[in-house]
Order: C-alpha cells, then structure tokens, then sequence
C-alpha cells in the first residue's frame, strides 16, 4: 500500500451518507474506517475493525461518546479511540481497559463534503498542516450524485480519469463526441495547489452537452492530489460545479463519487435527465477498466507519449514529489510548469 498518497486528504462520504443514529464503514487506502456522528453533530472518524475479534465497529452502535462492538460491547471513547469497558471484565480482573486503544482520524467537514487524513504515522493525533479543500456551492445540495467500484489500482482510475483522448471511442453519445466529429485541441495549462488546472476557456465545438446551459460557457477543470478532479462551468452569473472523487481502497479497488452542484435553474431542471448521462459516462469507464485488465495481468510495458499524456506523466511527477516533501522534510515543490497542450478528440 504504500504507493498510496499519505499524509493528505481524502474524500471519504458527504453528509447525507451517514445515518443520524448509525455508522458508516468506508475503506481508504487500505484501511477500514468508521465514520459517525457524536452527540452534538460533528463527525468522527475511527479504524473500523475491534482489536478483540476484528469486528468491524461500523455493525454495532454509538453510545454516550463511544462506539459499541456488535460482538462482546467492547466500547471505545470516538475523541480518542481508547477502550472504556470491557463487559465480560469482573471487578478483580487485572485487565485495564484504558491501556487498549484503536486508531482515530482527524476529520474535517466543508458543507456537505467530509474527508479524512490519511497519516503515514499511524499514531498521528494533532492538526493536519494542511486545510482539506474548499470548493463553490459545496454548501449546497448536489443535484447529481453517483459512484462505482473501479476493479483497478487508483493509478490507471486517475490516469482514465484526466485521459483527454478516450472520449470519442469510449463515451459514443450522440449528445456528446464521435469519432467522426474529432477536432485538434489546444488548451493552456497551469500548476495549481497539489496539482493543475486547464486554464478557464470555452468548450469546444463538437461537446454538444455544453451548448444546453445556454450563454457562452466558460469552463476551468482542476487535477489536485489525491484523486480530486472538478470540472467548473460559469453561464453569466450562474455555476455548475462538477466534483469527482477519486479514492482507493486497496490495490485492486478504487471507488469514484461524482457529485454536480449548482445554482443554474436550467441544469436542475434537467439533472434527472443529466445524470443518466453521468452514470452512462462513469459505467463505460468501469467497462473500460475491465477491458484493460485483461492485458494488466500480464504486466506489460506500459506507453505515455506527448501531449495527450502529459497529465498522467504530471500525475506521477506530482505523488513522487509529494512523498518526497515527507521524507526529507524539504518543502512541497509543484513539478508542473504552465504548458500548452495539444491533441485530437
């Protein structure tokens, strides 16, 4: 696992994910998590797994500021993830409770989105030294949500992701590309925080979904490490902002959550309509990823060439500048240069 992204912020639910009362079990970067609410609303987040019987918390329940195991009441405080009862200990046991402890996760919260820091230190209790990220209308209900389970590794689900070549082979809608409607692009790109951004332009010609938000489009899509992409479309003074979350769960296995918000009455008028679109577009990619399997488990020599593949080649750059910066202390420097790209799609 530890070609992973540590020490950062994952995506790891929105609110509504999570029950009132209940618990939510989510798996990132290898490590189960339980998620919850404490008595006065705010999350917590705690390894998912009871270190008696490896039950997973996430199946028992919370109880005045603990969680409860399915499977002996072992409970643990969700501050600080140390054991405060035992129900099976008698009274002369010489058994303490409070030297047993499961490993807890600073959670944040930005409106409706909750992510979750991923240390390489395992025992990691204080202050993340970096804010999670902080997007518009976030603090909205999204009018489009979705995810699958990719079967890949997070790298070739990042790489599809930010692949701006696949489209008119992949992704055939009649309201969207073709092969037969191929145009050359060429689109300006700039380092951002953790990662890049194209620059804000106007989307092109033969990408007939934009021309149903009326006006003249202008649109900005951001890469920044882990795994987050965002997609934001501007209309005069009206936004669509399209967030995709790309989070792993182990080697094989990565989890994608694309989520639309927006103050744009047309686009959610039309969302029902719009998100079979979206859930077409995410299917296709999984169809994809299946495909590519087959070749991947013969481990081949794998090609990226310029300009179509630049953005992976900035992804990999990206991580192993990243894990750098943590290994030697040095500070964070963004390999990405401001750069042209150009290619057929």
């Amino acid at each position: 696992m530890s070609d992973f992204v540590q020490n950062i912020w994952y995506f790891a639910a929105i609110r509504s994910d999570i029950p009132k009362s209940g618990l939510l079990r989510v798996i990132i970067a290898g490590e189960p998590i339980c998620l919850g609410r404490r008595d006065d609303g705010t999350y917590f987040a705690m390894r998912d797994i009871c270190p008696h019987r490896a039950a997973p918390f996430s199946a028992g329940c919370i109880k005045g500021g603990t969680v409860e195991c399915p499977y002996h009441g072992w409970r643990f405080g969700v501050e600080d993830g140390v054991c405060q009862e035992i129900p099976a200990l008698t009274a002369d046991s010489p058994v303490e409770p409070d030297r047993i402890r499961v490993r807890t996760f600073p959670i944040a919260q930005t409106d409706h989105i909750l992510w979750v820091w991923f240390s390489s230190d395992k025992r990691f209790q204080g202050e993340p030294p970096i804010a999670p990220p902080a997007f518009p209308l976030v603090d909205t209900k999204p009018v489009i949500d979705d995810g699958v389970r990719l079967n890949c590794h997070v790298d070739h689900a990042v790489i599809g992701l930010m692949d701006p070549a696949h489209g008119p082979f992949v992704h055939k809608q009649w309201w969207w590309r073709s092969e037969a409607s191929m145009h050359e692009k060429a689109k300006a790109f700039e380092p951002r925080e953790r990662g890049f951004a194209m620059a804000a332009h106007s989307p092109s010609s033969n990408s007939l979904a934009y021309k149903l938000l009326g006006g003249k489009p202008v649109t900005e899509i951001t890469f920044q490490l882990p795994g987050i992409r965002t997609e934001q479309i501007t209309v005069g003074d009206k936004t669509v902002l399209s967030f995709t979350a790309v989070t792993p769960e182990d080697a094989d296995h990565t989890r994608i959550r694309q989520l639309f918000f927006t103050d744009h009455g047309l686009f959610k008028t039309l969302s029902p309509i719009l998100a079979r679109g979206a859930k077409a577009f995410l299917r296709q990619d999984a169809d994809m990823v299946d495909l590519q399997a087959q070749g991947l488990r013969f481990d081949p020599n794998l090609m990226l060439i310029d300009d179509a593949d630049t953005q992976a080649k900035w992804y990999h750059q990206l991580k192993k500048a990243w894990a750098v910066s943590h290994e030697t202390g040095a500070p964070f420097v963004n390999p990405v240069k401001a750069k042209t790209l150009r290619w057929r799609s």
